[in-house]
């Protein structure tokens, strides 16, 4: 069996009568990112802040990289780093300063400690923005250093906690590199994050949490394969036939049609390929026309819906249960 980064059994946290983790079990194994899912509230930052030492579990048991998150909590802190969902720096000094006066805490000497902050700086692509204070710097400049500060001494493991929530696309696919690069230098990744895609095209197994409980586990391609052998999405000529479209799929298809936020849209998670062909041909002899339609393996948004009970649209945000 492969060295594992984190190990825990029957992990639980309460915050008041609030049940914030109840019993969770994980075994991440070295290397690469494990994806942490659930919606808003389920518990990922909680279990984040156990596992990082930043408070105790309530009950349950333990490890990270071999170390006990109870009994040997500064063994842990020293092998581990850990960027939030807001930047932990210092607003008023610039990024330059900042490496610095991190790696000086480190233990760094003055001159060390301006090499180390210059090569992150050039790393994250900050080197013209080293003398600038990082109050004026841009939603995914402010994230880059964040994530920089995290690795002035290079982590065993980082914990990622939603570091691209709000940036723009561009900024989300500059933070998706630097997680890759950081994996490829040996680091284990934990990853939460609201954003399905970006689970997708990082983890390479995620686990599913909902009610401070894990639901599911897996590649993404085992859980998507997990809620159905495919997806049908249809999109009709007339936002006025949608309602009479669903009725056909649900008659035809047998399961549950889902009407996205597109007007014209509709969705459905299928069992049976074959009756894929028969439904189209009652839209097309019942006179609803298609501008589209695709088939294809379901999303994650659509295993997020199946396994919770709700889409992932509806979850961003933080968790307010844990600010406890």
């Amino acid at each position: 069996m492969a060295e594992l980064a984190i190990e825990t059994h029957g992990l639980v946290k309460t915050y008041g009568s609030t049940r914030a983790v109840d019993g969770v079990d994980l075994a991440i194994e070295r290397g690469g990112v494990h994806g942490f899912l659930g919606p808003n509230g389920a518990g990922k930052t909680t279990v984040i802040r156990m596992l990082a030492t930043l408070v105790r579990a309530d009950a349950g048991t333990g490890s990270v990289l071999g170390y006990d998150i109870a009994s040997q909590a500064d063994e842990v802190r020293s092998r581990v780093s850990l960027t939030g969902q807001f930047a932990s720096v210092d607003e008023d000094l610039s990024g330059l300063e900042n490496l610095r006066l991190i790696a000086k805490l480190y233990g760094y000497s003055p001159k060390a400690a301006t090499r180390r902050a210059n090569e992150l700086l050039e790393a994250f692509a900050l080197t013209d923005a080293r003398d600038r204070q990082v109050k004026k710097y841009s939603g995914g400049m402010r994230r880059r250093i964040d994530i920089a500060a995290s690795i002035v001494v290079t982590p065993e493991l980082l914990f990622l906690d939603e570091p691209t929530t709000g940036l723009d696309p561009r900024s989300r696919n500059e933070v998706w590199d630097i997680v890759r690069a950081m994996v490829d230098f040996g680091t284990t990744v934990m990853l939460t994050t609201q954003y399905l895609d970006e689970a997708d095209a990082l983890a390479d197994r995620i686990s599913v949490i909902d009610s401070g409980k894990i639901i599911a586990e897996g590649t993404a391609t085992q859980l998507k394969a997990s809620v159905g052998a495919g997806a049908l999405h249809v999109r009709v000529m007339e936002r006025e036939e949608r309602d009479k479209a669903r009725e056909i799929l649900i008659r035809e298809l047998g399961v549950e049609v889902e009407l996205p936020t597109d007007p014209q849209a509709l969705s459905a998670v299928i069992d049976d390929r074959t009756r894929v062909t028969r439904a189209l041909s009652a839209l097309d002899s019942e006179g609803v026309g298609l501008a589209q339609f695709s088939l294809g393996q379901p999303t994650l948004d659509e295993v997020f819906l199946s396994l919770t009970g709700q889409p992932a649209a509806e979850t961003a945000g933080s968790e307010t249960e844990e600010a406890a």
